[in-house]
């Protein structure tokens, strides 16, 4: 009997965890919750529950998110899941009514990352889609555009594009803009070039395979401007590091770093913030930065260094954070949690956050264990700089077992709750034509 089955034909009380988001932490965790004997029933607001995996890496990665779509299709496909695509909370769905009146015994949020982090410069988002392009819409975009019947945002890219950021998604954007410049500059040339593959030599070899220099070619290419050093950039960490393992950890950086730089040519100007906008006729033209230093960690501003760097595009990359949804309570830029280890939600017991949703970062490597042994064979794989293969990039398993425990101990689902969520769920499954996961993705795909 399958879950769905399961609901409809209750007898007897049972756990039912509701899960927001189907990606790696929705999916684990409704793996993790149906193996303790709870119902799980995920709500996804795609029709294809792959999230970050599909829209947030770039196209180049696709071993890794075949490997990983197959990971979450094997978790959903379960007949002891249920699946509700197309169901967004807080828009298709309240929250209301998710979690004060549909009975879940549990709530585990994992809807990732999803909004921008705002450019820090007052004023700013007043020229989005005016000379100003946030990373998630710039990969969406990089991703989607060669689907047929595809009708979503297109960019341009100028060659005078800046990036500000300095983590893992900010190098993804610069290696984007690089690539599509030099596949363009080719192009004119007559010659076609496949970006995966591009992606995958390098610029310098790929230009050497066609006996044509960078110097010929004359391509400017994206300049990442980032608020600290190489050495600080966030693309590894590790928990109150030792001065020992903080030295390695800095060397770390800088080495993958250098090697984006060379192999993506990649130009790179660190210790400058953003403090202003720069304007013309009602579009953004640039940003005025202004040098800085770290001192004890800390980044600080330097007088009197003002400079301005004039682009036709610039594109913000500073990380991404959950999106707001009434009714579950915030603490800055996140959702508050009474605890970081369980993702216990304040105010809201039985409501747990898991994956990048507690964390509020969207980027691979803090959907693994953080430790400075993994930098070289993940980190760096991933920036198309390592020679080890990446590996999952799912939640670790005590992340999810935890919060499973949790989840799957919560008060029992009266059998009248059960039947009355069979049958909304149906209703739903019906409006949208959905009968089974493996036919839904198949048409989906």
């Amino acid at each position: 009997m399958d879950a769905l089955q399961a609901l409809r034909d209750a007898t007897e009380p049972k756990p039912v965890v509701a899960i927001v988001g189907g990606a790696v932490a929705g999916s684990e965790a409704a793996a993790a919750c149906a193996a303790r004997g709870a119902i799980p029933v995920v709500f996804e607001q795609g029709q294809r529950p792959y999230g970050k995996i599909e829209d947030g890496l770039p196209r180049w990665h696709e071993k890794l998110r075949d490997k990983e779509y197959r990971k979450i299709d094997e978790n959903l496909a379960s007949s002891e899941v249920i699946f509700v695509p197309e169901t967004e909370i807080g828009s298709n769905l309240s929250w209301d009514e998710l979690y004060a009146h549909l009975g879940f015994s549990a709530v585990v949020l994992a809807n990732g990352a999803w909004r921008d982090r705002p450019l820090p410069v007052e004023g700013a988002d007043t020229y989005n889609g005016r000379g100003l392009v946030y990373q998630n819409e710039l990969v969406y975009w990089f991703n989607h555009y060669v689907d047929e019947g595809y009708d979503g945002p297109v960019f341009e890219v100028p060659d005078d594009t800046i990036v500000v950021g300095g983590g893992l998604a900010s190098i993804d954007v610069v290696k984007i803009v690089n690539l599509e410049l030099y596949a363009r500059a080719l192009r004119e040339r007559g010659i076609k070039v496949d970006l995966t593959e591009m992606e995958l030599k390098g610029i310098p070899r790929t230009l050497e395979a066609h006996g044509i220099t960078a110097e010929e070619l004359g391509v400017k290419g994206a300049t990442l401007y980032y608020r600290r050093r190489k050495e600080d950039m966030p693309l590894a960490s590790a928990d109150n590091p030792t001065p020992e393992k903080l030295a390695k950890l800095q060397a770390a950086r800088v080495k993958i770093m250098d090697r984006v730089i060379s192999k993506y040519f990649v130009k790179f100007e660190p210790l400058c913030k953003p403090i202003d906008t720069l304007t013309e006729g009602g579009r953004l033209t640039g940003i005025r930065f202004q040098k800085t230093e770290v001192v004890d960690g800390r980044v600080r501003a330097l007088e009197g260094t003002e400079f301005d760097v004039h682009s036709s595009l610039v594109i913000s990359s500073i990380g991404s954070i959950p999106k707001p949804i009434d009714g579950i309570p915030t603490k800055g830029e996140l959702y508050h949690y009474d605890s970081w280890d369980t993702g216990e939600v304040h105010g809201l017991p039985g409501v747990f956050g898991l994956g990048n949703v507690l964390t509020g970062k969207g980027n691979i490597k803090d959907s693994r264990a953080n430790a400075i042994e993994i930098i070289e064979k993940v980190v760096a794989a991933y920036l198309g700089v390592g020679d080890e293969p990446i590996e999952a990039l799912g939640e670790t398993s005590a992340e999810v077992e935890a919060v499973a425990k949790k989840a799957a101990a919560g008060r029992p689902m009266t059998v009248h709750q059960m039947k009355a969520l069979a049958e909304r769920i149906g209703e739903r499954h019906q409006e949208l034509g959905y009968t089974d996961y493996p036919s839904w993705i198949a048409d989906h795909t």
